[in-house]
């Protein structure tokens, strides 16, 4: 198993380069770089002035544009005075040693930046995922055992039209019902904590914070549920039909016996093998539609801003931090499988 994890972690080198340069590659053709944002602001355009050349490697001034030495001095400022391949090779070597250089839009360190809306994300990612675990998995368990029945058509029923329901309209038919919109006024609408947050005990921290996230983590889970659920009821009727179920039963064993000492640690394994990566990505990754309607400052938000602001060093920072994470995630998916069913093994790609 080592030589294949060794092998695995050898094969993330030229996936995560590859991500990194045609990341790198298609921003040099976006339209509107950060030198023309910023020299478009100057000259009085705005921020629609700037729409104008490719990620730093032309110089359109306008009518009235500045002179040439103040447009190399501000290209200079942001590296663009280099060759593309000296830049991005340069990027990389910070990037080894994760300096991801200073946010153009927010004039501040990328980890302090990302460290500041971390938070939020972690918040909605980690309390969705134990939710989609918590119901899904009994709630799968329990359709398998009922399958066909009533509650198994009505709790399939339910879940698919959460499902149907994107999240963000959720949200807002949530807001328009708890939020003071027509109907109840129960919970806030904006932020992780209240204004005075600060100044409260312990206890009133907690349950203020709990208070402001049931709408957001509702409306993030409820989409997820169907999905986690089915696989769950698949995989153990698929379990329960095999024939040691029946050797099982004929041996006069209880049916809790065979569903919980026979079939489930058997049919619990394409699920919780996607336990790591999941359980990973609930911590990085921000829903922007979600964070938006409720007034969150996360990942996700700050993603959609950075590319509108053109400021690469969040953009190609923070996607060379969650291509990393993201790979090593799934290796601990794939090592899992081991852990959980000693019957698979690594040897063959050993050889």
């Amino acid at each position: 198993m080592l030589l294949y994890i060794i092998k695995r972690i050898l094969l993330m080198i030229p996936t995560l380069v590859g991500v990194m340069l045609i990341t790198f590659v298609v921003t040099q053709f976006v339209p509107g770089g950060p030198v023309e944002k910023l020299v478009a602001e100057m000259e009085g355009f705005g921020a629609a002035g700037g729409e104008i050349s490719s990620g730093g490697s032309s110089i359109y001034r306008g009518n009235a544009g500045l002179d040439a030495e103040r447009v190399e001095a501000l290209r200079k400022l942001y590296g663009f005075d280099k060759p593309p391949v000296e830049r991005f090779f340069s990027m990389m070597g910070d990037y080894l040693v994760f300096d991801f250089g200073e946010s153009y839009y927010y004039k501040q360190s990328v980890v302090e930046l990302v460290v500041s809306r971390l938070p939020v994300s972690m918040s909605l990612g980690l309390w969705s995922f134990c939710i989609v675990y918590g119901v899904c998995i009994p709630l799968g368990i329990a359709k398998a055992v009922r399958d066909g029945s009533k509650f198994d058509v009505l709790s399939s029923t339910a879940i698919l039209i959460g499902y149907a329901i994107p999240g963000f309209v959720l949200g807002i038919a949530l807001i328009v019902l708890f939020g003071g919109g027509s109907f109840w006024n129960i919970f806030p609408l904006r932020g992780l904590v209240s204004d005075d947050w600060e100044s409260m005990s312990l206890g009133m921290k907690v349950l203020d914070y709990l208070w402001h996230m049931v709408l957001p983590i509702i409306a993030s889970a409820v989409g997820s549920l169907a999905v986690m659920t089915l696989l769950t009821k698949n995989s153990f009727l698929e379990e329960i039909r095999k024939q040691y179920v029946l050797t099982a039963r004929a041996k006069g064993l209880s049916e809790q016996q065979v569903l919980y000492k026979h079939v489930f640690r058997n049919a619990i394994i394409p699920i919780v093998t996607g336990f790591p990566g999941y359980f990973i990505a609930s911590f990085f990754t921000g829903s922007l539609l979600i964070e938006t309607i409720f007034s969150l400052h996360g990942m996700g938000l700050l993603a959609y801003e950075s590319v509108l602001n053109r400021d690469y060093p969040v953009v190609l920072g923070t996607l060379y931090f969650f291509t990393l994470i993201g790979l090593f995630s799934r290796l601990l998916s794939d090592l899992s499988y081991v852990v959980i069913d000693p019957r698979i093994s690594f040897e063959s790609f050993d050889e």
